[in-house]
């Protein structure tokens, strides 16, 4: 078992002991200390690091559990089975125990020199170098392995760079973390202009955690923000569209909303929905408010939360404004009201790209609000039975309660859901028959003759 005080760079912590911290191991995933103590035992040191020591702090239950190390991804891989590299940018590996994965990730050092490579540089070109980054100074590649005190340095906020050994069970604090912690303050390691740059992704963090923790974003991480909010830009699509998933998915959607309200990199994620908003009636600004609400009740309840009702909250305010634009009135499968919803969504598709099945759900929402509240004796089964209903009819209701007026469609569909066959009979009598005779068929004459 390595001895702590031997670790290279060790000296540069301020080390907190056991009786200064209120971490205990009853409250660290299993899973995670099996991690650290094979590491260990094998004769490598291992740390509990990142967000799951900052919640333990902070009195919060940990999403997860991140380890670091100086063991290398082969040699993490080595000792246990059930490991995977995963990775290009950042060779990690991932433990998974069931449903539950252990990240455990290399010491990384800053490197002498970084490889300037063009922002479109392929898998091949890039599989043989260690460090690279763009002229801009986004970090595309980043393996080049170090002590602990320089990995504290890579990463991106003071509160996430606390390490937890289960030597003597003490906090290792190379910058201040506790103290950051203490204020309430978010603080970029380093120069937040240069940190931004290496990785653009590190704002929409920033908003994160300060949305999440109710903590204030230091003035010196703040500022830049607003100037650098366009290197959003060089972002992959699909990886600003897992961003923003986690954004508005971590329990704080609400407040994430507001802080976004007064960012500039709103317009790099959902710039056509905040463009809309400017101009949208309120009921529809509501609608979002309330859709950002009750999202955070779902995960307070332990509900899952879909990211096709997201994106339709979302893209609400834009497709209402189009819909207005086109002279379109009513959201139903007409040729008119298809083009709407897909050029709502194609405008959204150039910041993030959003999945298609997530993209057609979301628009299938959409189509079943006409079916919601024109209601006709023969689609109400068809209705009832859609895979969508039950997302169309939370959305209903969020109309409803934002202020819409929709002739007490939300009851009525409540009603006929949970009520008993009476009551569905009474409903349906109460609805006006639209169904049109049939026309008999003439008989030929031809026909008439044949016999």
């Amino acid at each position: 078992m390595p001895n702590l005080k031997d670790l290279p760079g060790v000296e540069q912590a301020q080390v907190i002991d056991r009786d200064q911290h209120p971490i205990s191991r009853q409250d660290i995933s299993p899973n995670a200390l099996k991690v650290l103590y094979r590491l260990t035992s094998a004769g490598y040191s291992s740390f509990l690091v990142g967000g799951g020591v900052r919640d333990l702090l902070l009195d919060n239950k940990p999403k997860d559990f991140d380890v670091a190390t100086d063991a290398t991804p082969e040699e993490i891989k080595q000792l246990f089975r059930n490991a995977r590299i995963i990775g290009r940018r950042f060779r990690i590996v991932h433990v998974r125990y069931g449903r539950e994965i252990i990240e455990v990730t290399t010491f990384r050092a800053a490197p002498d020199k970084q490889l300037e490579v063009s922002d479109k540089s392929s898998r091949k070109q890039l599989q043989n170098i260690d460090s690279a980054q763009t002229r801009e100074g986004m970090i595309v590649r980043d393996n080049v392995y170090g002590r602990i005190d320089e990995d504290a340095a890579r990463r991106d906020f003071t509160i996430n760079a606390l390490y937890y050994t289960t030597d003597g069970f003490k906090l290792l604090d190379f910058c201040g973390a506790m103290a950051d912690i203490e204020d309430r303050s978010i603080r970029m390691i380093g120069d937040a202009t240069e940190r931004y740059r290496e990785d653009p992704v590190r704002m929409l963090r920033a908003l994160r955690f300060s949305a999440k923790l109710g903590f204030d974003i230091a003035p010196e991480t703040a500022s830049p923000i607003e100037d650098l909010a366009d290197l959003l830009t060089s972002i992959s699509p699909a990886r600003l569209f897992d961003e923003v998933v986690k954004l508005f998915s971590s329990g704080h959607a609400e407040s994430t909303f507001t802080l976004l309200i007064e960012s500039r990199v709103r317009e790099f994620i959902l710039g056509p929905t905040f463009e809309a908003l400017e101009c949208c009636e309120p009921q529809v600004f509501r609608l979002v408010e309330l859709a950002m609400k009750n999202t955070d009740l779902r995960i307070a309840d332990d509900k899952s939360v879909t990211p096709y009702f997201l994106f339709a909250a979302l893209l609400w305010p834009p497709l209402r404004l189009t819909m207005k634009q086109a002279g379109v009135e009513s959201m139903n499968s007409s040729s008119q009201f298809i083009d709407v919803a897909n050029q709502t969504i194609s405008n959204q598709l150039s910041l993030t790209a959003i999945p298609k099945r997530i993209s057609y759900a979301s628009r299938e929402i959409w189509e079943l609000q006409n079916r919601l509240t024109h209601r006709a004796h023969r689609t109400i089964d068809a209705t009832l039975n859609h895979p969508r209903f039950r997302a169309a009819y939370d959305f209903l209701l969020l109309r409803e309660a934002a202020g819409e007026s929709l002739g007490e469609s939300g009851e009525w569909w409540t009603v006929y859901q949970f009520g008993d066959t009476t009551q569905r009979d009474e409903l349906l009598e109460q609805l006006p028959n639209t169904r049109r005779k049939r026309r008999r068929k003439r008989r030929s004459s031809a026909s008439n003759n044949s016999d």
